[in-house]
Formats: C-alpha cells, sequence, structure tokens
C-alpha cells in the first residue's frame, strides 16, 4: 500500500513552521494512542507510529528538504548511493561513473570501485520508549538482524583450506575487453568478467557455511545506552554495528530512532514538564496544600489565597534532564479552578451571603418554572 503524504499525515501545509508541526504531531499523538484508544487498539497503533514517522522526517531539516526534493523515495536505506542511509546520508554518488561505463565502455571508475572494498548498508531500528525513560535515559537491548563476515572463510568465500585462483578469463582484473567492428570504426568496450562477475578470481570449493557469499545472515543482540533529555525523533548512531562490507569494506552503521508516547498527565516543552491540578473555589479563594505528581514522585505544592484560574506555578528542578548533562528543566503546574455544577440549598444561601458581603449582587435563577409562578403572582 502507498504511503500517504507526510504532510498529509499531520494535517499542515508544506510550508508549516516547526512551531505547527511540533504542535499538530502533539495534538494527533494523543488522539491516536494505543492506550486511549482501547476499542480499536491495532487501528490507533498503525496511526500512531504513520504520525512518529511523519514527525521524525519533517522535524529534522536535513531529511525533511530531501523528502521534499525526492518524496519517499529519500527513505529508502540504498537511496542516493552505495549503502546509503537515506534521508539526507547520501555519501558519494555513483552516478557520473555509470554515465561513463554507459558511453565510453565502463572506464569512468565505477567499476573499479565495484570490485574493490564495498562498505556494508547502514540499519535503521524504531524503538518507542515511555515519557520518563526519555527523560532520564535507560540502558537496552535490540535484537537486530543484518548480514556479518562468515566467520568460517572470513569473508574470502572459499572452504578453509581449498585454493583461491586468479581468474583465467580476466587476468585477475574483473574485466574483459570485447573489440567490436561497427561501420563508424572498431569500438574497444570493457565490461565485467564473466567467469569471476568481476572479483578477479575464482573458487574452486565455496566455503560450505556461506554458499560462497562471503557473508551470512545473524541476529545479534546490542546493548544500547539511551541519554536522559532525548526528544522524539532523535536518532542514535551506533557505529560499526550495521551490515558488513565486501572484499575487505568497513561495516556499516546503526541508526536507532527514537519515538517518545506522549503521557496522559505530562507535556513536554523543551526540558521543561507541564501539567494541571483541579481547585474548588474555596481551595483556590483561601489557599490550600496539595500533592503535585511529578517525574520524581509526588511533591508538596503550597497555593496562596486569592489565586486565579489559569495561574501557573513552577517547580525547580522537577522537569527533564538536559541532553547535554546542564542539570534539570523545571515542572510547571496549571490552576484549574472547578466550579460546582450542583449546589444544596444550604449551600447556595451560604454563597448568597458570601456575595452580599462582598457587597455584590446576586440574582438567583429560579428556572423557568419558578418564572411562570412570578408571572402569575403564585
Amino acid at each position: 500500500m502507498a504511503k500517504r503524504d507526510y504532510y498529509e499525515v499531520l494535517g499542515v501545509d508544506k510550508g508549516a513552521s516547526e512551531e505547527e508541526l511540533k504542535k499538530s504531531y502533539r495534538k494527533l499523538a494523543r488522539q491516536f494512542h494505543p492506550d486511549v484508544n482501547k476499542d480499536n487498539p491495532k487501528e490507533a497503533e498503525a496511526k500512531f507510529k504513520e504520525i512518529n514517522e511523519a514527525y521524525s522526517v519533517l522535524s529534522d531539516p536535513q531529511k525533511r528538504a530531501a523528502y521534499d526534493q525526492f518524496g519517499h523515495a529519500a527513505s529508502d536505506p540504498n537511496f542516493g548511493a552505495g549503502g546509503g542511509g537515506g534521508f539526507g546520508d547520501f555519501g558519494g554518488f555513483e552516478g557520473f561513473g555509470d554515465i561513463f561505463d554507459m558511453f565510453f565502455g565502463g572506464q569512468g571508475g565505477s567499476q573499479r570501485r565495484k570490485n574493490g572494498p564495498q562498505r556494508g548498508n547502514d540499519l535503521r531500528y524504531d524503538m518507542e520508549i515511555a515519557f520518563e525513560e526519555a527523560a532520564f535515559g535507560k540502558d537496552a537491548t535490540v535484537e537486530i538482524p543484518r548480514t556479518e563476515t562468515c566467520p568460517t572463510c572470513k569473508g574470502n568465500c572459499a572452504k578453509p583450506g581449498t585454493p583461491i585462483k586468479t581468474c583465467s578469463a580476466c587476468n585477475g582484473s574483473g574485466q574483459v575487453q570485447v573489440t567490436q567492428n561497427t561501420a563508424f570504426g572498431r569500438f574497444v568496450n570493457v565490461r565485467t568478467c564473466d567467469k569471476c562477475q568481476g572479483a578477479g578470481k575464482t573458487i574452486e570449493t565455496p566455503c560450505s557455511e556461506c554458499a560462497g557469499a562471503g557473508r551470512v545472515r545473524k541476529t545479534r543482540k546490542i546493548d544500547i545506552k539511551i541519554p536522559s533529555g532525548v526528544e522524539s525523533g532523535s536518532r542514535l548512531r551506533i557505529s560499526g554495528e550495521g551490515e558488513a562490507g565486501q572484499r575487505g569494506g568497513s561495516p556499516g552503521d546503526l541508526y536507532i530512532y527514537i519515538y517518545v508516547k506522549p503521557h496522559s498527565n505530562f507535556e513536554r516543552q523543551g526540558n521543561d514538564v507541564v501539567s494541571e491540578i483541579k481547585l474548588s473555589i474555596t481551595q483556590a479563594t483561601i489557599g490550600t496544600t496539595v500533592m503535585v505528581d511529578t517525574l520524581d514522585g509526588k511533591v508538596e505544592l503550597r497555593i496562596p489565597e486569592g489565586t486565579q484560574n489559569g495561574t501557573s506555578f513552577r517547580m525547580r528542578g522537577h522537569g527533564i534532564a538536559s541532553l547535554r548533562g546542564h542539570g534539570r528543566g523545571d515542572h510547571h503546574v496549571r490552576v484549574k479552578i472547578m466550579i460546582p455544577t450542583r449546589l444544596s440549598g444550604e449551600q447556595r444561601e451560604l454563597l448568597r451571603k458570601l456575595a452580599l458581603s462582598f457587597g455584590e449582587e446576586v440574582e438567583e435563577d429560579k428556572g423557568f418554572m419558578g418564572k411562570v409562578k412570578d408571572a402569575f403572582g403564585k
């Protein structure tokens, strides 16, 4: 099934600012989080992953530029260059060499590169972590399927103890020359040797473990450390943990893409955390002490008398640890004052007297039937 446009997924225009992207992402992530959608968790999970994937690309300027120019093709791990990493990891283009191969018989240099050492492909692993794990970091172990250098033949493709000979067809060059006589004259075309497939060597007895490929498929457990303060869409690079190279080439890298689950009570703003507490009219009016949920557990917060709706209190040092290791952010608590929807007669009378003590005129809402009775003098 074709992927939807990332801008369409997030519901923003192509020229959307970073703040607009973040605002839309947070709204959609909360809306489609699997923990919120208990009735249809599979559909919600699929949408949630689609939203995270779109945001991880569009929130990164380099990846966004690649996506704007090439679309979803930029996410292909082999996009741009041999063994590239997609979305900006374009490496060195081999396209010019291929053009020389087409018009001048392979003398542009790309054939020589193909016969020499080749770096292994980069790998990508998407990891979802909790809000608290992003705040404080965590150690994790991931299982990565990848190709590795064959442990039996050490990558030379031959069964140990058997000879590896220079190709007799190309004398070890990996290329053969084919001369063609045409009406325009004689043309010499250089192409890959059919006998050794460009390797320059022939193997009489292939390695039994890798069947002569020099590489085998393995699933490897890799320990990673997620730093404290990491944000959704962050990318961690694990050097040398990608797929094995060919003909002595270096291995690729492993990239861990982080997705942070939205929290039911907390919202992140930089390294600060924002949450909300509900207070009654009396608590806000005369003041009180409440226990507030923070990343460090429950912390006592003093509410002064006369607190207004929407007031924000700052709890220093209870936010998210800095990714650069320079302390922690703060926790901001917004006040929401709850107005009672039902009152007893006694409570209503007490509030009326309180209003009169403030010099306020209070006209009680008698309802429809009360107004009818007043109209008829009953």
